[in-house]
């Protein structure tokens, strides 16, 4: 690829002469490369890398964090259970994720060679990182509380993702305060919820104006369309996980626009 290169040295010479032309051709170099790699990225045998990681990383290190306070409880059980349910695994993907969580809960596992394998194939792509980090969240939520010991394996992956205590602190108070807009008739306040819940639940504060407000909802909905997450390389059965969130904002969205009169 020499488009960059062209392009650069053609504007490089126009404006600053020959001295232009070599500055341009070096910078469009630079410019050709990147496309390169991003194309590269993009392809799909890359991405079919990633689903297949982020398959893995997922199961390996659920069974790690429901392991980590020394016993898996049958809500873990359970939501594991449901977790295969809504994507819809067929026999031989059951057996896999199987596999994969037995591996993650042994004694002798290790997160980190996991956490490193997924951050290489993915290239450390923040929303890829962040949406796996969601889903052990989700886990450790299961019995709707978090011991020290599933507090300390969560800081622990979600370092080695590339979050810092605060951010995880933050991760949690959302997916907590989301879980008040899932109940089994659909998604909206449950009985007991909050305006609080659903300020926390956007991950903002009550005095936010309108326009920050907005801002905040729209980049949740961003980062939760189906679309963009299966083009990153979230698996697509995994996607109808994920997008129960994008739900769950909405429905908070709309109790704040309704106390505000919106």
């Amino acid at each position: 690829m020499f488009y960059g290169k062209l392009i650069g040295g053609v504007i490089g010479l126009l404006v600053l002469g020959p001295i232009g032309l070599i500055l341009g051709v070096i910078v469009g170099h630079l410019f050709d490369n990147g496309l390169m790699q991003t194309l590269k990225f993009a392809s799909p045998q890359n991405i079919a890398r990633i689903k297949q990681s982020f398959f893995e990383t997922t199961f390996l290190l659920s069974g790690f964090l429901a392991k980590a306070d020394g016993r898996i409880s049958e809500q873990e059980i359970a939501h594991t259970e449901a977790v295969f349910t809504q994507m819809g695994l067929n026999a031989e993907q059951r057996k896999r994720a199987i596999e994969f969580f037995q591996r993650g809960a042994a004694a002798d596992f290790q997160p980190e060679p996991a956490a490193a394998a997924f951050i290489e194939i993915t290239r450390g792509q923040r929303q890829l990182c962040q949406t796996l980090l969601f889903f052990l969240i989700s886990l450790a939520l299961a019995d709707h509380r978090i011991d020290d010991a599933e507090q300390a394996a969560l800081q622990r992956i979600a370092t080695l993702l590339g979050f810092s205590a605060a951010e995880l602190a933050q991760f949690l108070r959302m997916a907590q305060a989301q879980d008040h807009f899932h109940g089994s008739a659909g998604y909206a306040a449950q009985p007991g919820t909050s305006l609080e819940d659903a300020y926390e639940a956007l991950g903002v504060s009550a005095d936010v104006d309108d326009k920050g407000l907005k801002r905040a909802y729209r980049k949740l909905m961003s980062e939760h369309h189906p679309d963009k997450l299966i083009a990153q390389g979230v698996p697509e059965d995994m996607v109808k996980l994920a997008t129960e969130r994008s739900q769950e904002i909405q429905a908070a969205y709309e109790m704040i626009k309704k106390s505000r009169g919106g």
